[in-house]
């Protein structure tokens, strides 16, 4: 698997555990999170989320049955933009910059190795440290331009929200995640257990999920909320077109 399509699998993995103890209501800053039932935190953490301009995700563990590990650190807004990187452990890495119409990628040579054996070395030792560099409308990079728009993350809420169950949240006592006071709210379901830290103060914004037990496991940390993206982009001797290195085929890497 390409690290961006495992990329794109976290992130999903993670609007939908946030989807599995968060529902909706106009989330508010003026309440004293700590007086309110666990369903109303969940509410209102979710559409905090929701509301954000733009996010930190920072995803690690596994992904599905196959229980690929993993990690996921990105930077991204609703405007597509989106900086950071993908980490599969022993299967390489990526680093990923969007930016406009332009995307660039830089996998390493242990990622070269095992997902793409015949010819990868060479691509490799061509690139020699740099980028790639795409358009985003490029079919190749189709997953990146994705999983790097923030919308694409709140659809895949917001397209579910109906499936949202509030039966069994418990609320646990305040905790603090990073420094920062949260309520945790928990979903224990089939030997999964899932918990939303929410903030305590200002803005309800899920700081913190974490998955115990199925077939994912994993954190999710949240932050950086409403921070715009990073704008530099790799300089012109810093990146090779994508073209010139893997030719016309539309077949994704």
């Amino acid at each position: 698997m390409s690290g961006h399509r495992w990329a794109a699998r976290a992130a999903a993995g993670a609007a939908a555990v946030a989807l599995t103890v968060t529902g909706g209501t106009l989330a508010q800053a003026d309440d004293d999170i700590d007086t309110l039932p666990a369903e109303e935190i969940a509410e209102r953490a979710r559409d905090a989320l929701l509301d954000a301009r733009s996010l930190h995700l920072s995803a690690r563990g596994s992904v599905g049955a196959t229980g690929e590990e993993g990690s996921v650190d990105l930077t991204l807004d609703r405007e597509g933009n989106c900086a950071g990187g993908v980490d599969m452990g022993d299967d390489g890495s990526v680093e990923i910059v969007k930016r406009g119409d332009d995307v660039w990628l830089k996998p390493d040579a242990v990622f070269w190795k095992n997902h793409v054996p015949i010819g990868g070395s060479t691509f490799d030792k061509i690139l020699d440290g740099r980028y790639m560099k795409a358009g985003a409308d490029d079919p190749r990079m189709l997953e990146v331009t994705e999983f790097c728009d923030l919308d694409t993350f709140r659809e895949l809420m917001t397209d579910n929200a109906g499936d949202a169950d509030f039966d069994g949240l418990t609320k646990g006592a305040r905790t603090e995640v990073n420094g920062a006071p949260t309520v945790p709210v928990t979903r224990a379901e089939g030997g999964e257990r899932v918990t939303a830290y929410v903030a305590a103060e200002g803005t309800p914004y899920p700081v913190r999920i974490t998955v115990r037990g199925g077939d994912e496991e994993g954190t999710v940390d949240f932050s950086g909320f409403d921070r715009p993206v990073p704008t530099a982009t790799p300089s012109a001797d810093e990146t090779v077109d994508i073209t010139a290195l893997l030719g016309r085929s539309i077949k994704p890497v």
